[in-house]
């Protein structure tokens, strides 16, 4: 995978060659007038207008984390029960408490 620092190389690069192709293409008669030195000009100002757009840092917001939102769950209704049980191991009747949830 290309990284972000090589594709932004590679594309100031490949403008560079695009502004600098078409500085150095032949002038047409119409544009003899003006001579190859406009027509270079055009092309190393448009070249480097396009390469500095593509190089331009970015200018990203900090970024935003959504947490989710609150959740509402219904608690278990829990209360407490005293009851008497039997313990094999006294031999007799106990009172406990248990909490009983529904």
């Amino acid at each position: 995978m290309i990284n972000a620092i090589s594709f932004k190389k590679t594309s100031a690069l490949a403008a560079a060659a695009l502004a600098l192709t078409f500085a150095a293409l032949p002038v047409q008669e119409a544009e003899a007038r003006r001579g190859r030195n406009a027509a270079l000009a055009a092309g190393l100002i448009g070249g480097a207008l396009i390469g500095g757009a593509l190089l331009a840092p970015r200018a990203y917001g900090a970024p935003v984390y959504h947490a989710p939102g609150p959740v509402y769950v219904e608690e278990p209704v829990c209360y407490r029960v005293r009851e008497r049980v039997w313990d094999d191991y006294r031999g007799r009747w106990v009172r406990v408490t248990r909490r009983v949830c529904e």
